[in-house]
């Protein structure tokens, strides 16, 4: 069920003096938003666009009659309002730059969620498949580059305008000076470059990569018997050398979880001829896994780093936190008690959320996705059943992943494809 939004927030006069049916909402926004995503991050905006296109879909929702929303998703509004309120926490200046950031993000997700669940007549299935195929081109081209030029960095426009006291600050020095893999060639123990381009870190790179190839499966299926399908259909197997070389542990994992979740769910469907077709890829992608050396450099890796151990320490801080604000939090991640490894709450968004934000934030944010891949759960068309499946994967991979600023934007688009009704004429897979 779903339900609409208060008429004083709904509407506004469009051309004419007409307003414009939430369903027929432009396309553009969220298409140029994921498609043209090499050219945000060629100039410096990877890491804003999201807040940056909010602002029109906002616009034009706010033109909109008829904008609905589905019942649940009362909890992620929860979700925000307790965010803002963990404000209070803050004990520094410096400290509401990154808590800023985050919020708006987080409120730039719910903009685009209510815009991609209303916009259907536009936003088409196949036109939404189509631009996060766009973005994941654009990842894959990131990933080669990262080989090519492991060592190089991208100064972009926007880092010659940017205050110098704004450049002082890691994160925005990050977002406007790119890196193209997580290497240091300086360091005591000698490891691999691994990809992290078009991205902050690798393992952005391991969370979008895995969130989005079911989209990618998808999107074939709706370009069947276009030039378009071979083109895609040969990138995929082209994409598997930088994924296996991230060494991205978790996103081989959500990989994994993915193809078993969604043959169980075929399976249960009777398509046994869609489940032979998941089996093949499956196959295809092991044994390209064995022919490139991602094997051996993931087991040197294991060998010689201490991530593993340095992860679960930090978990444990993260847990320690607790006591001192359950309800509130502490507005940004803590300092750990190594000071050479990363700041508590920095190793996945659950730990982010439980750190800055508190218990009930977390329960907020994690109850939402979860809501979204319950009420889901009966959809029997293909990109209902793989959006579907993206919310698994996705809620999973917030114990070990980031989410900001790459994986939230689909995690949103995932729950609504997967809440809002399917296309007219889309068949059930069995």
């Amino acid at each position: 069920m779903t339900t609409q939004v208060p008429a004083p927030l709904r509407g506004r006069l469009g051309p004419g003096g007409h307003k414009v049916a939430a369903s027929e909402l432009p396309a553009w926004p969220l298409v140029t938003m994921f498609s043209l995503f090499p050219v945000w991050w060629l100039v410096g905006l990877a890491d804003l666009i999201w807040i940056a296109m909010a602002a029109p879909m906002g616009l034009l929702l706010l033109r909109a009659r008829a904008v609905e929303v589905p019942r649940g998703f009362g909890v992620y509004l929860l979700f925000l309002a307790w965010v803002a309120f963990s404000a209070i926490q803050l004990e520094r200046a410096g400290q509401a730059i990154g808590f800023t950031y985050r919020f708006t993000l987080y409120a730039a997700a719910a903009v685009l969620f209510v815009y991609a669940y209303n916009a259907r007549h536009r936003l088409t299935a196949r036109v939404v498949c189509g631009a996060l195929t766009g973005y994941w081109g654009a990842t894959v081209a990131g990933g080669y580059l990262a080989l090519a030029f492991p060592g190089a960095v991208l100064r972009t426009p926007l880092s010659y305008v940017l205050p110098s006291a704004l450049l002082d600050n890691e994160l925005v020095n990050h977002m406007v000076i790119r890196r193209m893999t997580q290497w240091n060639p300086d360091a005591w123990v000698q490891l691999d470059p691994r990809p992290s381009a078009p991205f902050l870190y690798t393992n952005n790179w391991g969370n979008v990569y895995s969130l989005l190839l079911p989209f990618v499966v998808a999107y074939l299926f709706h370009v069947r018997g276009t030039r378009r399908f071979w083109a895609v259909l040969a990138l995929v197997p082209i994409s598997f050398v930088p994924a296996f070389l991230t060494l991205n542990r978790g996103m081989f994992l959500g990989l994994g979880v993915a193809i078993a979740y969604a043959s169980f769910r075929l399976l249960l469907m009777g398509n046994v001829k869609a489940v032979a077709s998941v089996a093949v890829a499956a196959l295809v992608g092991t044994g390209a896994f064995f022919l490139l050396p991602a094997q051996d450099r993931l087991e040197h890796r294991v060998e010689e780093s201490s991530s593993t151990e340095d992860r679960a320490s930090l978990y444990a801080q993260a847990l320690d936190t607790i006591p001192e604000s359950p309800v509130l939090g502490h507005a940004v991640p803590q300092q750990p008690a190594n000071p050479n490894l990363d700041p508590v709450g920095t190793q996945g968004q659950f730990w982010m959320i439980l750190v800055s934000h508190g218990v009930g934030a977390l329960a907020c944010f994690v109850g939402w996705f979860l809501i979204a891949f319950v009420r889901s759960r009966r959809r029997r068309d293909l990109t209902g059943l793989v959006a579907h499946t993206v919310l698994l994967v996705a809620t999973m991979e917030l114990l070990y992943y980031g989410s900001l600023p790459y994986g939230l934007p689909i995690m949103m688009t995932a729950a609504a494809l997967a809440l809002r009704p399917p296309d007219e004429g889309a068949a059930p897979l069995g």
